[in-house]
């Protein structure tokens, strides 16, 4: 596989362990990129840090502020920051299982494939696999990576597993707040129908390669005919570009009847970790 994994470690389920890699299972869509030109002079339109009343600032000499106060602030360096840094602890310990409809879709963040390390962990990770098929259940568990700590959700995907970091309680705008001011009134009976078969009328698979960005394309367009027209002008910029400053699987069904006789359990560990994901949105 050409793609480099964002992480590299273990799931634990139990005292079950299984080396995985994780890819991204998205990319940005296609867009279309514009800078900014000062038209008098054709010169792109650069940024520098100033300060008022001292001008512009060497970036050696920014640090991070916390605004505690109007006007007052706690200074950190990049140093101090990176230490709070969580390292990566290389394990996924699969610590609850959830129906797939007991998590709102609004707490889903960012996917990844899950793949097996090696042909020894494939054994494990097709049987962790079919068990969460077989069950209906997602996998929810903690995962440090790029210093950060996530809540993340696991469940089988075709030959592999997805991978989904989920968003935190406090991430997500209670739904009250906005429904509030509409009313309980009951739908008109007829009305109700007449939209219930229009929904049966276009029911159907979703297929996302049916869609494309329309506005990408408008854009496309609009720059096409720029150029084919007579007195185009376009701008050529001469200024320089200033540079900005082995696997470790243990014997499968031994384990597994350990992890059922010990009530399904793995060594208690310490977490600093925020509480389990919340339900569903109020």
């Amino acid at each position: 596989m050409a793609a480099r994994p964002s992480w590299r470690g273990q799931i634990r389920l139990a005292l079950v362990s299984i080396p995985v890699e994780i890819y991204p299972a998205t990319k940005a869509g296609r867009s279309i990129a514009f800078h900014q030109i000062h038209e008098p002079s054709g010169q792109r339109v650069k940024y520098e840090k100033v300060v008022p009343g001292i001008g512009p600032v060497d970036r050696d000499e920014i640090l991070k502020g916390y605004e505690i106060e109007k006007g007052e602030y706690v200074l950190l360096d990049p140093e101090e920051i990176e230490k709070v840094k969580l390292e990566s602890r290389k394990t996924l310990e699969l610590t609850q299982f959830v129906d797939y409809s007991d998590i709102d879709p609004i707490y889903y963040d960012k996917p990844y494939y899950v793949v097996p390390a090696d042909d020894l962990a494939e054994e494990a990770f097709v049987v962790v696999r079919e068990a969460l098929r077989k069950a209906k259940k997602v996998g929810i568990g903690q995962l440090a990576m790029r210093g950060q700590e996530y809540v993340v959700s696991l469940k089988a995907c075709g030959r592999g597993m997805v991978l989904e970091t989920l968003r935190y309680a406090d991430e997500v705008n209670k739904a009250s707040s906005y429904f509030r001011d509409i009313s309980d009134a009951k739908p008109d009976a007829d009305l109700l129908d007449l939209a219930s078969t229009l929904i049966e009328k276009k029911a159907s698979g979703f297929d996302a390669s049916e869609f494309e960005n329309r506005y990408i394309e408008a854009l496309k367009g609009l720059i096409a005919e720029k150029l084919k027209k007579k007195g185009k002008r376009v701008i050529q910029d001469d200024s320089p570009d200033t540079p900005p400053k082995g696997s470790n699987v243990i014997d499968l069904m031994a384990a597994l009847k350990k992890s059922i006789d010990s009530g399904g359990q793995a060594p208690a560990k310490k977490t600093a970790a925020k509480k389990s994901l919340a339900k569903k949105s109020a």
